[in-house]
């Protein structure tokens, strides 16, 4: 098959994949190397990196996925009558952070970090697809271990946990209010 067709076949399959798809499974469905494979989706993203395009390629670890871009959200959820989500509570976005910076965690751990009980909170953002199950702990009663989803690095706009930005340390808590709020 000619370059021009599997660059075709590639954004055939990648607009078929609801989910991301792991670029090795893309480079096997599509025959080639994974350099070629990489090649491939570097000239997909330099096509959709144009204004005139809706779409574009996004990575999430070593997976990529084609989608819209957030700019059209507005319009998309128009013609499919989506209602906004409501935003995070605060209690949801802390649970977040500790599960983000921490994980695999159990509820007892982020509970014991945040002072107060978070069934729900952790009940809601499994539902919501942020947070999902990692397995279990091997002590008695095997608690649920939590961590991140692909979803959720989507909504945070990064690719990787790496790309969070770093939380900030007690001590450089104390250093910024004694330097009135100033970084070095």
């Amino acid at each position: 098959m000619e370059i021009k067709n599997i660059k075709a076949a590639a954004e055939a399959v990648l607009f078929a994949c609801a989910e991301p798809l792991p670029v090795e499974r893309l480079a096997e469905v599509l025959s080639l190397t994974m350099e070629e494979t990489e090649q491939v989706i570097r000239d997909l993203e330099g096509r959709y990196r144009g204004e005139e395009s809706g779409l574009q390629l996004i990575h999430l670890n070593d997976a990529v996925q084609l989608c819209t871009k957030p700019v059209y959200g507005d319009f998309i959820r128009a013609i499919l009558e989506v209602k906004r989500n409501a935003p995070l509570s605060q209690a949801a976005l802390e649970v977040l952070a500790v599960v983000a910076y921490n994980q695999p965690v159990t509820k007892a751990f982020v509970e014991q970090i945040r002072g107060v009980d978070c069934s729900g909170v952790m009940t809601s953002l499994v539902n919501k697809g942020l947070i999902e199950e990692k397995g279990r702990l091997e002590l008695p009663g095997r608690p649920l271990l939590y961590g991140t989803t692909p979803d959720f690095l989507r909504c945070m706009g990064v690719s990787a946990l790496e790309e969070l930005p770093r939380p900030v340390q007690p001590q450089e808590e104390n250093d910024l209010e004694e330097d009135g709020g100033q970084e070095e």
